[in-house]
């Protein structure tokens, strides 16, 4: 009975096999999860650097005001009403080119008007090229283009008229939305310069 007891408790064979199947166990599941760590990092690294060319791009299609806000106005006076707006719009440094239009004459570039008593969405603007402009319709470095909000003694209900601030919106289809804030002085003319 000593030496079926001594032949139990003798355990070299059994340990270097067992010992050789942990092993090869450990290193199965360190591969595994190395790599499900490196899977989950590309895939993240992936998604950083989509995110970072988004949102070059983002800047990249921004456009900055040149020069004042031009209103002219169809009445004049302490009692007068805003016709139209005249701002000059350029590329950011470095910044991609911008269509101002598309083929069928539709803009790509929407301009938004909003003040204390109403949202108008879309309103009508023109463009009218300044400077060494290449004869396109895409706003690139270097150009100048004079945007004309007309009609908008049409549009607005109530006018616009005396002592209001209000904001229009340029937004182009990729990039920054340029915000002018202006406010109308207590006395309308002609043709004024909202600085």
């Amino acid at each position: 009975m000593d030496r079926l007891r001594r032949t139990l408790r003798d355990e070299r064979g059994l340990s270097a096999l067992e010992t050789a199947i942990i092993l090869i166990a450990f290193v199965v599941v360190a591969a595994v999860f190395a790599f499900s760590m490196l899977s989950a990092g590309m895939f993240s690294t992936e998604r950083s650097k989509e995110a970072i060319y988004a949102s070059l791009e983002e800047v990249r299609g921004s456009m900055q005001l040149r020069g004042s806000v031009i209103v002219t106005a169809t009445t004049t006076g302490a009692e007068g009403t805003i016709a139209g707006v005249i701002f000059t719009v350029r590329n950011v440094a470095g910044g991609g080119s911008i269509d101002l239009t598309d083929s069928s004459g539709n803009h790509q570039v929407v301009l938004n008007y909003r003040d204390d008593d109403q949202v108008v969405s879309d309103i009508d603007w023109h463009v009218n090229w300044l400077g060494s402009a290449d004869g396109d319709t895409l706003l690139e470095d270097g150009e100048l283009a004079e945007i004309r909000v007309s009609g908008l003694e049409n549009a607005l209900e109530p006018d616009l008229g005396v002592n209001t601030s209000f904001v229009i919106e340029v937004q182009p289809p990729k990039g920054a939305v340029l915000a002018l804030e202006r406010t109308t002085p207590p006395y309308i003319d002609s043709v004024m310069d909202l600085h």
